[in-house]
Order: C-alpha cells, then sequence, then structure tokens
C-alpha cells in the first residue's frame, strides 16, 4: 500500500493515537517504523489495521527536541505490541519514549555507541571497535518523563527483586531455536516473568540496504527466515514493483504463488519435526525431514537452491519453471496428502503430546491482537489475521482455500493449525498447478532500477506471521529507509504475557509451538 500518513506533532500525538485505537478501532498495531527524516528531523511512522475492516492507516509524527535527546509519547498503554517495537526505535536511532518502562537497548550492547540508523552515524571502523570485553549487564532499567518544566527526568525501575531466583534459558539452550537468551524469573518451577536479549546474531540489514541498489537487497531477505525465503522475497519485491508500477504477467503471479505455498510446506514440515524435537519425540522429527527433503527437490529442479532460494528478481523471475516442475509438483501433492495423518498418528495424537501441549502458553484473542501475535500462532485463537485472505497478492484472490483459525488459543492448538495449513496449501498449488498461464516469466527492467519519491508498505503471510516491507524513496538507486517487519519479533514480545504461572517445561513446549526463527528477529 501506498503510505498516504496522518501527520500528527508532539501535543496531540498521544490523543490522537488513542483515538485511533478505541474510536475507530484500529486495535492491530502493525510495525512502527524509526526513520531519521532529515531536515524534519528523528521521527516514527505507526502501520496500523482495524481487525474488523482489515482497513489500514500510517501515522507519522516527528520527535520532539528536548536538549541533546529526542522524544515521543509511548503507545504502550494502547498496545502491547509497541513494548519491543519501541525499544528497537530507541536502540537504533536513540528516540526516548515518554512513560515506556523499559528504555534500553534491544538488538546492541548496552555499551555500543551511537545509533547505527540516523544518517549522521560514523561507520568509521576506528569509531565502531567491537569490545572484547564482556557486555555490562545491570538489575535496573530506566523509564523516561518531562517534568513541568520540560526537562528529561530518569527513573529506575528494578528488573528483579532482591530475592528473585533468575534462570538463563540460552543463548545456547537447544530448545530456544538459534541464539536467543531468554531472562527467566522462577519461583521453584513456576515461571514470574521472561525478559528476552536478542541480536546476538543481528546483521544491520536494515543500514547495509541504504547503500545497495535494489536488486543487491535483495539477497538478504534469504538470510533471514530461511525456511521463508520465497516469502519474504516476495515481500521485498513486492514494495519496489508497487513503488515503479509494474505490471506482472499472470504467468509470474501463478508460478510465485505456487512457490509460496510450496516454501510454507516447507515450513511448516519443519516445525512439525521440530516441536516433537523440543519434547523429544525423535521419530516424528525424522518422518517430517524425509518428506521434506522431496518438497525441496521439487523447488530445487527450478530455483538451483535448497535452504537460500534465490528466485524472485524485481520485474518477475530468474528463470522460467523447469519442464519437469509441474509434474513432480502433483507427484508431490499426492504423496504428502496421507503423509500429514502419519504425522498426527505418531505424534500428534499422542496422549503425552495433549499432556504437554493442552493449556501451555495460552493467549486469549484480544491479547493476540493486542500483542500483534500473528500467524499460526494467533489464528489458533480465533484471530482472522492471515494477509492471503485480507490483503490479497498473488492470485490469492483466485483460489479456494480455507482460513484455519481455532479456538483453543494454546500450544496444541497452534500445533493444530500447522497441520491443518499443510492441506490448505496443497489445495492451492492443486488448483493453480495445471492452470499456468502462458507468457513472460520476466517483465524487462532498466539496467539501473530507481524507485519513484514515496513511501509504500508491503506484506505477505510467512510462514509464522505476517513479514512486511516498508520502503521510503528518494527516487535514487537505493532506498533511503528500508525497514522490515519480522515474523518473530513480536512473537518473542509476547512470551511474558503467555508464560506467567507456567513451568518451566512449558516455557520449552510454548517456545517449540510459536515457530520463531532467530535470523528473522534479529536482522
Amino acid at each position: 500500500m501506498k503510505l498516504n500518513n496522518i501527520e500528527l506533532n508532539f501535543d496531540n500525538f498521544a490523543s490522537e493515537m488513542a483515538k485511533l485505537k478505541n474510536e475507530k478501532h484500529f486495535d492491530y498495531l502493525v510495525t512502527i517504523i524509526g526513520e531519521d527524516f532529515g531536515e524534519e528531523g528523528l521521527g516514527c511512522i505507526y502501520i496500523l489495521e482495524n481487525t474488523d475492516t482489515h482497513e489500514r492507516c500510517s501515522a507519522k509524527t516527528i520527535g520532539k527536541k528536548v536538549g541533546d535527546d529526542v522524544v515521543i509519547p509511548t503507545t504502550l498503554n494502547l498496545w502491547n505490541a509497541a513494548n519491543l517495537l519501541e525499544r528497537e526505535v530507541f536502540d537504533f536511532l536513540g528516540i526516548k519514549f515518554l512513560g515506556h518502562p523499559d528504555m534500553r537497548r534491544l538488538f546492541l550492547r548496552t555499551d555500543f555507541t551511537g545509533y547505527p540508523l540516523r544518517k549522521d552515524f560514523d561507520e568509521s571502523p576506528e569509531n565502531n571497535k567491537f569490545p572484547v570485553t564482556d557486555e555490562p549487564e545491570s538489575d535496573f532499567t530506566t523509564e523516561w518523563n518531562l517534568d513541568r518544566s520540560g526537562n528529561l527526568v530518569a527513573t529506575q525501575h528494578r528488573l528483579f527483586d532482591e530475592d528473585d531466583f533468575v534462570v538463563n534459558m540460552g543463548p545456547n539452550h537447544p530448545s530456544m531455536h538459534g541464539v536467543l537468551r531468554l531472562q527467566t524469573i522462577v519461583d521453584g518451577e513456576t515461571i514470574k516473568g521472561v525478559y528476552p536479549h536478542l541480536g546476538y546474531i543481528h546483521r544491520g540489514m536494515e543500514k547495509m540496504c541504504e547503500s545497495m541498489t535494489y536488486p543487491q537487497t535483495l539477497a538478504l531477505t534469504d538470510r533471514l527466515n530461511y525456511l521463508c525465503a520465497m516469502m519474504q522475497r516476495h515481500a521485498l519485491v513486492g514494495v519496489v514493483e508497487e513503488g515503479m508500477g509494474i505490471e506482472l504477467s499472470d504467468r509470474i503471479l501463478y508460478i510465485r504463488t505456487i512457490m509460496d505455498e510450496l516454501q510454507r510446506i516447507n515450513n511448516h514440515l519443519l516445525f512439525l519435526g521440530t516441536c516433537a524435537q523440543d519434547l523429544s519425540a525423535l521419530t516424528a522429527f525424522l518422518y517430517c525431514m524425509r518428506d521434506r527433503e522431496h518438497v525441496l527437490n521439487v523447488m530445487e529442479e527450478t530455483t538451483g537452491g535448497r535452504l537460500i532460494q534465490n528466485y524472485y528478481r524485481i520485474g518477475g523471475l530468474q528463470d522460467d519453471i523447469d519442464p519437469n516442475f509441474v509434474q513432480n509438483t502433483k507427484t508431490l501433492c499426492k504423496y504428502l496428502r496421507p503423509m500429514v495423518q502419519e504425522y498426527m498418528d505418531v505424534f500428534g495424537d499422542n496422549v503425552i503430546t495433549h499432556q504437554r501441549l493442552e493449556g501451555v502458553g495460552p493467549m486469549g484473542l484480544d491479547d493476540c491482537i493486542n500483542y500483534a501475535l500473528t500467524g499460526p500462532a494467533g489464528r489458533a485463537a480465533g484471530w482472522h489475521n492471515d494477509v492471503r485472505k485480507n490483503h490479497p497478492y498473488g492470485v490469492y484472490d483466485k483460489v479456494k482455500f480455507d482460513e484455519i483459525t481455532l479456538t483453543g488459543a494454546d500450544s496444541m492448538a497452534r500445533y493444530m493449525v500447522h497441520i491443518k495449513e499443510v492441506y490448505q496449501s496443497l489445495n492451492i498449488i492443486e488448483q493453480l498447478i495445471d492452470n499456468i498461464p502462458e507468457g513472460e516469466f520476466y517483465i524487462k527492467q532498466k539496467p539501473i532500477i530507481k524507485v519513484p519519491e514515496g513511501q509504500w508498505f508491503f506484506s505477505v503471510e510467512g510462514g509464522a506471521g505476517e513479514f512486511g516491507v516498508y520502503l521510503d524513496s528518494h527516487g535514487d538507486k537505493s532506498p533511503y529507509r528500508l525497514k522490515m517487519r519480522p515474523m518473530g519479533l513480536t512473537l518473542t514480545g509476547a512470551f511474558d504475557k503467555m508464560l506467567r504461572g507456567q513451568k518451566i517445561a512449558d516455557l520449552v513446549a510454548t517456545g517449540a509451538a510459536i515457530d520463531f526463527v532467530i535470523p528473522d528477529i534479529d536482522r
């Protein structure tokens, strides 16, 4: 969508955002984009959605300068998803959100100097030497507010009480699915609170994109959630194509939709396997990995890749589909259908599975929306959040498929959503595979791609939730600002809510059922 921002100033920002939430029912905070707008100053763009009508809007505000600092009122009182989103903006741009009770860096070390996404950030190696000491840690965090004289005042809050017992889950624990650290406060086996620590593999992709041409940025999406490489690249090429006004052939749209669904099956098979493995059920993992190989074989014959899929280009596809692709895809669909029931027989319907997942990591519908728990995790609580239905792209508006929603609102329901979505992906593929139209697989572009001035946001339904890309172009061959909305960041931000009062073993089970991938979060 092309952004037509609602312009808000510092004085009316809090009241107008409250009206958008409470009166106009924009109850889903899609993302917060922090940006250095040059002469305008530092500010944020908020993308919001009305979950009843699926209408979207964007609001922009420029922060108020207070001495050397820039401040914006927090929206955490309106959307709990703002917790980590505002901390991310503070981390990279230094904007302090007034009233946010936990203004700590999120991805970078606490002793990192400067704010990398500011345009005046000094990137020279001598000013960015990697620290060789352990990261300093504190049991306190800071809340910033303005006093009556307009001065910035800091209030210290304790993260942990003196008698709190804190256990670190990760960053090297195998069930964390990568280098994620969850600082967990426990009372015996009962969880009292969870503080996520991110950024162990942060690579600064959004900053890198500002010095890359548009085709060069495409390689980065495959290195995020490598199980959703097709969908994530689809979002990036989609936002560029929308900005440039490129009209794609039906052949391109059909092939992209099929590839997206093959990639979704690939993602869900690994999810179903690792969910079982995290609960010590190795057989189910081996079954899923066995069948995932068949999916990768079908994709590889066209894309040449298995984990990294360098297939979508700005304007179409890298190459046409392999001559055997249609037949092999039909054979794959026929093979996979009975296999999904096999996963249920060996693991999903096991009495131990039900005991480990039912009632574990609960999150009701209203909380799922408030915490932006998108994807299968939110649909398990009945939230109709499928981007393919609400904001169709590709040819999703031309195929019949069911949006899987359940009401269990727990880890078992999340597992079952993935099971049922594999069947729906097969339904989509089977409707399209025999009807791929003739036409161009690539719409030729100029040697140097430039996007006209403007701001756009394009979303896709990834394997674990909504993945979106925001683009601010000044008409150059490189983006002025490119922001990725990861699937896993808001999922991680909901751990504290889901796990309070649960047991330590339930943390592992909940993490298994949430389906997050660390490179997607860290970027």
